[in-house]
């Protein structure tokens, strides 16, 4: 099956390519692409001069994307595989890209850095953002520790939330509901939940956006169950968001803006599966807790800008945790504090050429109280003071360069130098970009790593460095895009974890030696009318042995848009995920058994229709329309078919 759909993919490419290779066209500097990508430079740039293929997300995107998740929407984009967006909504997600995991992906809200610094790989729960708070996303692959420090060390995530509009007062309502079956139940009654609403307006010099969202889902177990006579409890889910947004124009080259969020979760859960059938629980319980708060001032002068984002992150995480051997519930408490604040300044030293400088601070802290021991903050802590410089060139017949530089001056285990290089040539006479970079990243020790019980307190960053090469090809005035990068990553100086059978020691460990990672991420995209828009992607991933856990080697994603008329859209979309490696521990032999999940192939289709234009619409879907049966993580329950029916009001 493997063979067949990479050839069945590679033919596709060809065929697209020979057929659109014969057509003659010119791309004027008229018809150049409008979009704009942040990701790269800190500032908006015109895509066409950039030297990395970034995926955004659009607005509009999202919209016909309704009732999906963030993981599920992140999972269909060449290059990523977000692990647990097929599972119960309270299972951990795992963030896959490029062989890396959770700690060497760095997410940013707003383009502010966000992480849980109480959790052993440092890494930010997705599962805590509702996709309805979210503007557009940007998804940059690749070693970035130039720009974003500690670890952007496979990709950085950038997720923009909304914010006002032009209008005095505006107002948004929403409410989805649907089913939650695995492939071996059929309850036909409304499981999960999603409802909320905004208020946004613009008046003189102040704008304002404030948002709240609640979900809540049941209906499935965590925990897999053996076969369809086989009952488990429901693990529950629940989350509940605020946001507010406040900016103020203090003049035409000043704006001031503040923002502040809570997110609550709380769910069920079960304990990790070990193959005894005694895992599925109703005692176990978890809440999670978030405050943000930041001030993001912005300032413009004749030769550039300069922005000043900071914020203030703390993190309550809460179990209850039933442990079978005393046959009681126990109380663990996490909690963490992060500071981070990021000067920077873009100064055009002339058109073609701008400078961005910064320096960014950040403090994090935690402390926790469990069964095995407690933490305290006064000695869990540390500090990053991180200068950095960026040189982005431009030039008109086409060879475009950024380059920059990053020390990482670190509280505990000193400096840290990063770097990266990254060209690109776009040929005016033809519609080809072809790009290439050489970049290099740290993922700094987590305090848990750093100073729990353990702890080393010698831990040294884990080093990356990616190299990668491709092109991006437009046909047709762009009715047809097509891209492709080629990349290479080596992985030095991991934490790992030491265990001594013998005496019981165990500590986190550097490990030496070197990992590697290599691949191809592909995407396609093919206007077939001004109604219909196909695009889909291919990726392959190969890792050494020490990293492949639930990586597939090949991932393909298509989807049909199909804009019926004005007030109805269609699409259908499908999602390859090729065999993966997974593990688990046995509880009938003490032993770690090792398995390969089945690869697996998911049909999805929706449509949405304004019954009052621009003001009123209603959306359905259908998920997983041929109901396979397929493991996303051993042992744990996977969503079969599902439907889901909402509605929208702009007020």
């Amino acid at each position: 099956m493997n063979n067949k759909i990479v050839r069945i993919s590679a033919l596709c490419v060809l065929m697209t390519t020979c057929a659109f290779a014969q057509q003659k066209e010119t791309i004027s500097s008229q018809n150049e692409l409008k979009e704009v990508v942040v990701s790269d430079s800190k500032f908006a740039l015109p895509k066409e001069k950039s030297g990395k293929v970034i995926t955004k997300i659009t607005a509009e995107d999202l919209k016909k994307k309704a009732g999906q998740s963030i993981a599920t929407i992140l999972s269909s984009v060449a290059g990523l595989e977000i692990n647990g967006n097929q599972s119960a909504n309270g299972k951990n997600l795992g963030y896959y890209i490029r062989g890396g995991k959770n700690r060497q992906v760095l997410i940013l809200i707003d383009g502010i850095p966000v992480n849980d610094a109480s959790g052993i790989s440092f890494e930010y729960d997705l599962r805590l953002l509702p996709v309805d708070q979210v503007e557009s996303i940007e998804i940059m692959k690749g070693a970035a520790s130039t720009l974003y420090g500690s670890g952007a060390a496979t990709g950085v995530i950038s997720i923009t939330l909304k914010k006002s509009g032009k209008k005095a007062i505006v107002g948004n309502a929403y409410l989805d509901m649907g089913t939650n079956n695995t492939a071996l139940s059929s309850k036909t009654s409304a499981q999960n939940f999603n409802q909320g609403f905004s208020v946004n307006g613009n008046v003189k010099k102040v704008n304002y956006f404030t948002s709240l969202n609640s979900t809540e889902t049941k209906g499935i177990s965590q925990i897999a169950v053996p076969n369809s006579t086989v009952n488990y409890e429901d693990d529950r889910f629940s989350r509940i968001n605020y946001l507010a947004k406040l900016g103020y124009k203090a003049m035409d080259q000043l704006k001031l803006d503040f923002f502040y969020n809570y997110d609550k979760i709380n769910n069920d859960y079960d304990g990790g599966f070990d193959n005894t059938g005694s895992n599925d629980t109703d005692l176990n319980h978890t809440t999670s807790e978030q405050f943000r708060f930041g001030f993001s001032p912005k300032y413009k002068y004749t030769k550039g800008e300069f922005i000043l984002n900071s914020s203030f992150n703390k993190i309550t995480r809460s179990y209850q945790d039933f442990d079978s051997s005393s046959n009681s519930v126990a109380d663990s408490e996490y909690n963490s504090r992060s500071v981070n604040v990021d000067g920077f300044n873009k100064y055009e030293v002339m058109e073609s050429l701008f400078f961005v400088t910064g320096v960014q601070y950040q403090f994090h802290d935690m402390n926790s109280v469990t069964p095995y021991g407690n933490i305290a903050k006064e000695s869990t802590k540390f500090n990053m003071i991180d200068p950095y410089v960026t040189g982005v060139f431009t030039s008109d017949f086409g060879l475009n360069l950024n380059a920059g530089a990053r020390l990482n001056i670190h509280s505990q285990y000193g400096n840290q130098l990063v770097y990266n290089v990254n060209p690109s040539f776009d040929f005016k006479s033809i519609p080809l970009k072809i790009l290439a970079s050489y970049s290099t990243a740290f993922v700094a020790p987590s305090l848990y790593q750093l100073y729990s019980e353990y702890g080393n307190a010698s831990l040294t960053p884990e080093k990356n460095s990616t190299i990668e090469a491709g092109f991006e090809m437009r046909f047709l005035d762009k009715k047809i895009k097509l891209n492709a990068v080629g990349f290479y990553r080596e992985q030095t100086n991991f934490i790992g974890f030491y265990f001594n059978p013998v005496t019981y020691d165990s500590n986190y460990i550097n490990i030496e030696g070197m990992n590697k990672a290599k691949g191809v991420e592909t995407e396609l995209s093919f206007a077939l009318s001004k109604k219909i828009k196909w695009n889909s992607n291919y990726t392959f991933t190969q890792v050494d042995e020490a990293l492949n856990r639930l990586i597939p080697k090949h991932k393909v994603n298509s989807s049909l848009d199909f804009q019926i008329n004005s007030r109805l859209f269609f699409n259908v979309n499908y999602q390859y995920v090729d065999s993966r490696n997974d593990a688990f521990f046995d509880g009938n032999t003490y032993t770690t058994q090792k398995i390969v999940l089945g690869s697996y192939q998911l049909v999805n289709a929706s449509l949405r229709y304004e019954l009052v234009k621009n003001r009123l619409s209603i959306f359905g879907a259908v998920t997983n329309i041929l109901n396979a049966d397929f493991v996303e993580n051993v042992g744990y329950s996977s969503l079969g078919r599902n439907f889901k029916f909402g509605l929208n009001i702009n007020l």
